[in-house]
């Protein structure tokens, strides 16, 4: 059985471990990710959500509110702490991928973000990616905010408007 919800702090910490496991090539990166990530969740400026199998974490997505977090970079147009959330870090096993769970998932924090205000939810992509793309646009994410260079890829950043 699935179920898609707000990560708790001993879930959270178990999906970071898988993560940290399933990339050894970049294990510092993704120990030094996994600390950031959780305080953004413990201090309320972000917020994970899981997709569980049978209670075990499988998938996530975070919601970030503020714009002076890293991966937002200053963007009051991706997160300004009141309107607008950004939509990031998007994973699940591939075992599981391509069943609709991150499709779940997207809906459930999409709830949240309207639940607590907010009127719209921001998003990016790589630009090589055009699957990802395909289906950001079908999310309702079609309203183009910005396009920026970010380790060499061009990223392109989407809005939907929630409220």
């Amino acid at each position: 059985m699935f179920y898609y919800e707000e990560a708790s702090l001993d879930a959270l910490d178990r999906i970071w471990d898988y993560n940290i496991a399933s990339n050894p090539d970049e294990e510092l990166c993704w120990r030094r990710w996994k600390e950031e990530y959780i305080r953004y969740h413990k201090s309320g400026q972000g917020k994970t959500f899981l997709v569980l199998h049978d209670r075990e974490p499988v998938g996530e997505g975070t919601l970030l509110f503020h714009p002076n977090l890293k991966p937002v970079g200053g963007h009051r147009s991706l997160a300004d702490s009141s309107t607008v959330a950004y939509v990031n870090a998007l994973r699940i096993r591939k075992e599981f991928e391509g069943q609709g769970h991150i499709s779940a998932l997207v809906r459930v924090m999409e709830d949240y973000t309207k639940g607590h205000g907010y009127r719209a939810l921001t998003i990016g992509v790589d630009a090589a990616e055009t699957r990802n793309l395909a289906i950001y646009l079908h999310w309702g994410f079609r309203k183009f905010v910005m396009a920026e260079e970010e380790d060499g890829e061009l990223v392109l950043y989407y809005r939907k408007e929630i409220s």
